[in-house]
């Protein structure tokens, strides 16, 4: 199970045995919520979330901060999958210590 990104208590990681299409487990205080990542003409078209069976889902202001992180480094995100689903290489957990800016709409 590798962790790719952590942010402000959001925990964002991988399953060993994953499947398409690309996506990313997000874990705080033992809520979970699984987050797909739409993509046409390798960019980022929309964010769907999903939920396991059995496992309470992430409050709606951490499901936001998660999306929100999500649209921000998606690329890195997708890097880190096929590195290791792809590529079977290791890959690096992501300390993210600087608060994302909302984008004003």
């Amino acid at each position: 199970m590798p962790k790719v990104y952590e942010y402000f208590g959001l925990i964002f990681f991988f399953y060993s045995n994953e499947h398409e299409p690309i996506h990313v487990h997000v874990l705080h205080g033992g809520c979970e919520t699984i987050f797909e990542l739409i993509m046409e003409n390798g960019e980022l078209v929309e964010v769907q979330k999903r939920y396991k069976k059995g496992i309470e889902p992430l409050c709606p202001d951490d499901e936001e901060d998660a999306i929100l992180f999500i649209e921000q480094h998606y690329k890195g995100i997708i890097d880190k999958w096929v590195k290791f689903f792809i590529l079977k290489q290791k890959v690096r957990n992501t300390k993210i210590t600087k608060k994302l800016k909302r984008n004003k709409k």
